[in-house]
């Protein structure tokens, strides 16, 4: 066991979980990957080896799918909606009843505080179950008032049915494992649908846990099939397979256009949930006893590796200076630690990988001429730490406030122009439309300016809503289609019209 987890106390069960050789699971079984390959998973606080999985390859790919067929077809479509809706409520209040193991092994895992772990997993894990799982018997078709052939009206008969797309492959990343984990299946499940689904490799550890309460929760065999592996190995195999009809990927816009490139052989449905740049817009009149804390909230959130992260900040010049000290003094009070640790407020990056891709950024950032307010540097000693990052300057072009960096770097410039448009075209000055929020007290203000930002999701006064039942999904290079709410079902549905002339046609 690492030093974090044995300085912090941590269940039993995590412990017994974390001992285990993690195999695949396939067909409601644990079976060895083909290949025999393993994978060490590191907790990212102390660079020590925490558990080891084995990894999938295509013939695990095929077998995983093969199990996900015959379920689709066999004794889960036989199941009523209201015997669907059953089963994910129960496989909510498993996640409930088993928050703490999850929790601690999201920490070891990924590097997220505690507090956020718990709080994730209640608020988008459970519930986000049971919202879907209200959808289950609602999913319905209708009926059509058509004359098709001439017959008269009243002579036929025209109605749709929604029926499940069939066995879906789903491909999720490693900076919020469990939220993506759900954020898959519960749509799948509430439409009837079959999952194959491959965690990122660095952080499988709490969709493998969530196989046993979906086992336990009674879910038939097959539905759902969980296969660690390699992107370019099991990833690429998925994307391929004939037996997958549609693939829903959380991930970078690079890796989303290769998926859309495999998926063109078999037209396949993808939906893509990419990147992200979001603006962060501040107006003179904004209460910034709300706009700091928020600011710091939207940049920094999972050390800012977050698709939604609010990383280029366009302030106002009357209260430029005012926002930039006050959110360098939050960022400077941070402390770093291990997600165990409770005082923690900003745990470590995924990987050393990432913390050099961070710190290359800031590197690029300072040799631009970009001021450096705050942070900057990695932290000394064991851990992917990395200071929360602050840089002002005035023109948008440097690589720090165009590119992703998925890491805890903001980049904030002053406008002074009213003119909402010209604000506007700045916060649009991306190939990017994930989010973005704007801080203002005139509501007329904030309203004109959310319609004028080119984002999938905008929020005033906060930034980064997120509920269950709010549709989310990115514009231009963030993505295609929508999850959580009625339109996260969309792209697991389709639909098939039937008409039934009661009278022959009069020609």
């Amino acid at each position: 066991m690492n030093a974090a987890a044995e300085t912090f106390a941590i269940s039993d069960a995590t412990r017994e979980f974390l001992a285990r050789e993690h195999q695949l699971f396939i067909d409601g079984k644990w079976q060895p990957a083909s290949s025999g390959e393993t994978f060490a998973i590191i907790d990212p606080a102390t660079e020590a080896q925490i558990s080891t999985i084995q990894l999938a390859n295509e013939a695990d790919v095929d077998k995983a799918v093969q199990a996900a067929q015959r379920a689709f077809t066999g004794e889960w479509s036989k199941l009523t909606s209201y015997q669907r809706t059953r089963m994910m409520l129960r496989l909510a209040d498993l996640i409930d009843e088993n928050i703490q193991t999850l929790a601690e092994l999201e920490v070891l895992d990924n590097g997220v505080p505690m507090m956020l772990a718990q709080y994730t997993i209640a608020g988008y894990g459970a519930e986000f179950m049971r919202y879907y799982a209200g959808w289950a018997t609602k999913i319905h078709g209708d009926t059509i008032p058509v004359s098709p052939a001439g017959v008269r009206n009243g002579e036929s008969l025209t109605y749709t049915r929604r029926e499940p797309i069939g066995v879906v492959g789903a491909i999720i990343p490693w900076n919020a494992p469990i939220a993506m984990f759900i954020l898959k299946l519960a749509p799948a499940l509430a439409t009837g649908c079959t999952l194959v689904l491959k965690p990122a490799e660095l952080t499988p550890l709490t969709a493998l846990k969530m196989c046993e309460l979906i086992k336990e929760a009674g879910i038939p065999d097959g539905v759902v099939n969980v296969i660690p592996g390699l992107g370019q190995v099991a990833g690429e195999a998925m994307t391929k397979h004939p037996g997958i009809k549609k693939i829903a990927f959380t991930g970078s816009t690079a890796v989303g256009k290769h998926i859309v490139e495999n998926a063109v052989a078999d037209l396949k449905k993808v939906t893509l949930e990419l990147g992200g740049k979001s603006p962060v817009v501040v107006f003179p009149d904004a209460d910034l006893q709300q706009v700091i804390p928020g600011c710091v909230r939207a940049a920094y959130f999972l050390q800012g590796q977050n698709c939604m992260a609010g990383t280029r900040l366009f302030v106002h010049e009357k209260v430029f200076d005012e926002v930039i000290n006050g959110i360098a003094a939050v960022a400077n009070s941070m402390k770093l630690g291990p997600g165990l640790d409770p005082s923690s407020q900003l745990g470590p990056l995924i990987s050393a990988q990432q913390r050099e891709r961070v710190m290359a950024y800031i590197q690029s950032g300072i040799d631009e001429g970009a001021t450096l307010v705050c942070g900057g540097k990695a932290r000394e000693g064991k851990g992917f730490f990395v200071e929360p990052t602050l840089f002002t300057h005035t023109d948008q072009n440097l690589r720090i406030a165009r590119e992703e960096i998925f890491g805890p770097v903001l980049f904030a410039m002053p406008f002074g122009d009213d003119d909402l448009e010209k604000v506007a075209a700045l916060a649009n000055d991306s190939i990017y439309g994930l989010s973005g929020s704007v801080w203002t007290r005139d509501i007329s203000t904030g309203l004109k300016m959310a319609a004028l930002i080119d984002s999938g999701q905008v929020s005033v006064n906060c930034h980064a809503a997120v509920d269950p039942a709010i549709p989310f999904g990115g514009n231009k290079m963030s993505g295609w289609g929508r999850e959580f709410g009625a339109e996260g079902l969309e792209p697991y549905l389709k639909t098939k019209a039937t008409t039934v002339l009661l009278s022959p046609p009069p020609f």
